[in-house]
């Protein structure tokens, strides 16, 4: 090879490595949260390096869209843990949004931050700030992503509760016409219903109106219904009532659930063999 012909060959071969270390910038992505917006590039995707790809302030402008936009969403969910904080439900929907979108423009981010080290401009302007922000915010937005499953349980936590509160007459009374008879005879000993309250309080029904009631550290107390004649008390014998009550399994009380909805609990289960107390 002639010493002209190898001059050609080297400046081709340095042309081309030159075009691959010039790679043109990837184009522009768009992210949007709730009201925030960011421009970006996957400089990892493109496999380009952003300190030769991309102008500076290009660059700079991108960088700070990110921070913004977790700074944004930081501020917008500050109060997350707070379930009773008055705008709580915008604030959990947007981390329902941001939990399947945010991560991956993250990823980007620190990958173009962590290459941002190797710039010869990274000292420059407002690169300086824009880094220790940026890596600042990850780590911030990594630990508010990690509240959002405990805070989403505890939400869900919560609704379960509220709806039992709110459907425990109509367990109480589906119980009632499943365990009951149509005329309950004072002094027959059937138990149909039992729950335990929040406060800690137990409640055990009977068919006839009778109520065994035991407040938390206390015994069980026989509560007797109104109006009723001498002829119905001399039936009434309240050990019976008290060893029924204390016979229910507490595991089948009716109470508010404490991870997961509860269902068909408190009312009286069939056994497998008949008893003196009822079906309970």
């Amino acid at each position: 090879m002639t010493p002209n012909i190898r001059q050609l060959v080297l400046a081709g071969l340095g042309t081309a490595l030159s075009a691959c270390a010039t790679k043109p910038a990837p184009p522009v992505e768009h992210y949007s949260l709730g009201m925030s917006r960011a421009e970006y590039r996957d400089y990892k995707k493109a496999k380009a390096d952003p300190c030769a790809s991309s102008e500076p302030r290009w660059l700079a402008d991108e960088l700070t869209t990110v921070n913004g936009t977790m700074a944004r969403f930081l501020r917008e969910t500050e109060n997350l843990s707070k379930l009773d904080a008055p705008d709580h439900a915008r604030q959990l929907a947007m981390m329902r949004e941001a939990t399947g979108s945010l991560p991956p423009l993250m990823e980007v981010h620190r990958y173009t931050l962590n290459r941002l080290k190797e710039c010869s401009f990274r000292n420059t302007g407002a690169f300086p700030e824009i880094a220790r922000r940026g890596q600042e915010l990850l780590t911030e937005v990594d630990a508010r992503l990690e509240e959002g499953p405990k805070v989403l349980a505890a939400v869900a936590l919560k609704d379960a509760r509220r709806q039992w509160r709110e459907e425990m007459p109509e367990r109480e009374e589906a119980a009632r016409r499943t365990w009951c008879p149509p005329n309950p005879q004072v002094g027959q000993t059937d138990l149909f219903y039992a729950r335990q309250e929040v406060d800690g309080r137990k409640l055990w029904r009977f068919c006839d109106g009778h109520l065994v009631e035991q407040r938390a550290e206390g015994e069980p107390v026989l509560v007797q219904p109104d109006n009723l004649t001498w002829r119905m008390r001399r039936r009434i014998k309240p050990q019976s009532y008290l060893d029924a009550a204390r016979a229910y399994p507490t595991a089948e009380m009716d109470r508010q659930p404490d991870s997961v909805p509860s269902s068909g609990q408190g009312a009286a289960k069939k056994s497998s063999a008949p008893s003196d107390g009822g079906p309970g």
